[in-house]
């Protein structure tokens, strides 16, 4: 067992920042295609984009460039805490169990993934609720970022803050539990194949990969965990949907099963580039002489 060390969690942060500033409009096209078409919904009932780039279109010709990133600013918050404590514990997981890239497995990464995921996404959570109420109200949504938390805690107390947090534990667990170890499991045998070394190549082939497939077994949970996070809590109100299963559910019956695949493109086309600019981030971080 390595001792642990600070270079996982500030390279982690660092390289985030990068892929969440780079990919960001894609992320709220997302969004916004996900809150769309809710039949129980009347403030998202109409369907008005009709994919990622009209969406694209749409809201920069309506609301303008900075349209394009409402939400930036507990986005980049978002990842200030979510990716250095996502990565700092899942490298530091892997250190407990082995020293080498060689010695790792699929079984041991997917298990600190999944933990690392859990842990990171239900203490970032606050910010990750308002940024999918600024990303799906747009022009919409008033006040600032810190005005924005205390109004939502005065109005909806802490659960307000924490709403949703249950499917996002389980996507973090879901994402982080595949595309970590699918990119460390593809470099190493990338690597030991002995066809490419330790480099870009290699690390944009990986990340290339991980997107994927995180984005083919994430969406379903992505889409509830938005509607959920969405839907505001006011006294007298009903929550339209109880929980992820519920959600789950309610969308399939109401909507129909590739309802559950709204915004899979965008999530894609975000997750693959995302995870391209944070890796080949990270990697080039992990290089620093100290």
């Amino acid at each position: 067992m390595s001792a642990l060390s600070w270079k996982p969690f500030v390279y982690g942060g660092l390289a985030s920042l990068v892929a969440e500033f780079g990919t960001f409009p894609v992320d709220l096209t997302k969004t916004r295609l996900q809150v769309q078409g809710q039949s129980i919904d009347a403030r998202f009932r109409e369907i008005k984009y009709r994919g990622m780039f009209h969406a694209l279109f749409c809201i920069y010709k309506e609301e303008g460039v900075l349209a394009l990133y409402s939400g930036i600013a507990p986005a980049l918050l978002r990842q200030a805490s979510y990716g250095t404590i996502k990565i700092g514990i899942y490298q530091s997981l892997k250190r407990l169990f082995v020293d080498r890239l060689e010695d790792e497995t699929l079984l041991i990464n997917v298990i600190c993934g999944v933990v690392s995921g859990v842990i990171s996404s239900t203490l970032a959570n606050p910010t990750d609720v308002l940024k999918i109420r600024m990303q799906a109200q747009g022009s919409l949504f008033q006040g600032g970022m810190i005005h924005s938390f205390i109004d939502i805690y005065q109005q909806e107390g802490t659960r307000g803050l924490w709403r949703g947090v249950v499917p996002t534990a389980q996507r973090a667990a879901i994402v982080v539990g595949v595309e970590l170890p699918v990119y460390d499991i593809t470099k190493k045998h990338l690597i030991l194949s002995g066809f490419v070394g330790d480099t870009v190549l290699t690390h944009f082939i990986s990340s290339f990969t991980c997107g994927l497939a995180g984005a083919i077994a994430s969406n379903p949970v992505d889409v509830v965990r938005t509607r959920l996070m969405n839907q505001r809590a006011i006294v007298g109100s009903v929550d339209l949907y109880k929980g992820t299963l519920d959600g789950l559910v309610k969308t399939w019956k109401s909507e129909g099963f590739f309802a559950l695949y709204k915004g899979f493109w965008p999530n894609w086309l975000r997750l693959g580039p995302w995870n391209i600019l944070f890796f080949i981030t990270y990697e080039q971080l992990k290089r620093l002489p100290f």
